[in-house]
């Protein structure tokens, strides 16, 4: 059996006659809040990825395909590939050794950085859309005087690209709004590692309310931490569990010690860990909203992970959470930006039992008939095999 995307593999210049391969191009590889790109492929047996960009992140495959050297030593290289599009030797090579079938770019800026690739090899492009890619304001700015590579790229890849994926109906519809052809846009969910079998925590005894994802704007946890302080005013045990960096961290630190809430900020923790986290919260609370300038969510997996691990969920009903969570079915809505409306969510979970165990119920067999990694991955590898088919003709 042939073994998964993210584990180690031959170096990428050696060519494999078993397996057909695709590069798969982000620009820093292995950023450690996108563990769902790998995961995307893991159920591939016909296509062999090539991971490729201009920096390795932290879970980097280690047999990536980097660019650019590390630090200043690679500058110019980066630089080289992404303003002026000029092709490595290494790369070079590793297309005529590997002879990859097809493109796959992750985010927009990654379907603009890989153009010129593309223009050099004729390989069909795909695109995926993840959220803010599609939604930020200053991406999409026609007035600008120094206009950034999406900017400059954005038609060209609209007109080159054989498909672009989104993440969710929502980014799918923001894009329409944005121009791009409605004919090359499909909807194409992402999955998650789903287990067989859930032992489900008992309901109701825990007092932790958990936040996992990134500390910036998008996320709304200013707004959690404020309903937070409204729901201690009836039940003054309830604490805040929060996972994750970023640039907020500072000020929502600030905010919740002036809100006199019971919080505590852990920064990034490893899978098993979140999942333990998980297990132990009273609920998962995922307080998105649209940030100034746009920037909304795509589709936040962290939701489908609580779902398949029996973990109850409150979000706000923002971008594209009311595709994965159905309001009083699988999850509580409450609108965006409204602590108050939040914190009614949060209570009615701590104080009805018997609500958070048929919402819970629910959410896990909704989450395993629609987003299991393995089956969108197959569904992903069936995409791409029809285009690389189409392309060959």
């Amino acid at each position: 059996m042939r073994s998964p995307p993210w584990s180690p593999r031959p170096s990428p210049d050696v060519p494999r006659s078993d397996v057909p391969t695709i590069l798969v191009y982000r620009d820093t590889v292995g950023v450690r809040s996108e563990s769902f790109i790998q995961r995307q492929y893991k159920a591939f047996h016909e296509l062999e990825p090539i991971y490729v960009g201009t920096k390795r992140g932290p879970l980097a495959p280690k047999d990536a395909l980097i660019l650019a050297a590390p630090g200043l030593a690679g500058a110019y290289g980066r630089t080289a590939f992404r303003q002026w599009g000029h092709i490595p030797a290494k790369l070079d090579r590793v297309v005529a050794t590997r002879k990859p079938a097809l493109i796959h770019a992750q985010f927009g800026l990654g379907g603009a950085l890989a153009l010129p690739l593309v223009r050099h090899t004729g390989l069909p492009l795909v695109v995926t859309f993840h959220g803010g890619d599609a939604t930020k304001e200053k991406h999409f700015d026609e007035r600008k005087l120094l206009p950034t590579i999406f900017q400059r790229r954005r038609r060209a890849m609209a007109e080159t690209a054989h498909t672009i994926l989104c993440v969710s109906q929502f980014v799918r519809d923001r894009l329409i709004a944005r121009g791009f052809p409605a004919g090359k846009l499909q909807t194409h969910y992402l999955g998650i590692d789903i287990p067989p079998e859930v032992v489900l925590p008992p309901l109701g005894v825990s007092d932790t309310v958990l936040f996992v994802g990134r500390l910036v704007e998008k996320k709304g946890v200013d707004t959690l931490i404020e309903a937070m302080a409204v729901a201690k005013q009836t039940y003054p045990a309830l604490e805040l569990s929060v996972v994750g960096d970023g640039s907020a961290r500072g000020d929502l630190e600030r905010r919740a010690k002036e809100t006199g809430i019971a919080v505590r900020f852990h920064g990034w923790l490893p899978e098993k860990k979140v999942h333990a986290a998980m297990r132990r919260a009273l609920l998962l609370a995922v307080p998105s909203r649209t940030a100034d300038g746009g920037d909304s969510e795509g589709l936040p997996t962290v939701i489908m992970e609580a779902m398949a691990l029996g973990v109850p969920v409150v979000a706000s009903r923002h971008a594209g959470v009311p595709e994965i969570v159905s309001d009083g079915v699988t999850g509580l809505l409450a609108a965006e930006a409204d602590p108050t409306l939040l914190a009614q969510a949060i209570l009615s979970l701590k104080t009805d039992s018997d609500l958070a165990g048929r919402l819970r119920a629910e959410a896990y067999a909704d989450v395993r008939a629609r987003f299991d990694a393995d089956r969108q991955s197959a569904l992903l590898e069936r995409k791409l095999l029809e285009i690389i088919g189409a392309s060959s003709r």
